[in-house]
């Protein structure tokens, strides 16, 4: 259920009601019962429950993708080079 922000028209007070989509708007003022307007909010961030999400678990099936696919398969890590060893005297 989602947070709902609203502002007194006649003393300003402004306060958040938890309620239903389905439930009627407020009309008056809790503070001094003056009439109130539901403000626009921000809204919430997206709330990912459950095991986990991966980018992985949605296939992508454009042609630029697929291709990009196949070049990160086609190449390899650079190796490190190994330092010379030095000449050995006898």
């Amino acid at each position: 259920m989602p947070t709902y922000d609203y502002q007194c028209e006649k003393c300003k007070h402004a306060f958040e009601v938890f309620q239903s989509m389905n439930d009627k708007l407020l009309r008056t003022c809790p503070e001094c019962g003056g009439k109130v307007k539901r403000l626009i909010g921000t809204g919430a961030g997206v709330i990912f429950k459950g095991s986990g999400f991966y980018e992985t678990d949605y296939k992508r099936t454009t042609a630029a993708s697929s291709a990009g696919q196949e070049k990160k398969a086609d190449t390899k890590p650079a190796e490190p080079e190994t330092p010379a060893s030095p000449d050995k005297k006898s």
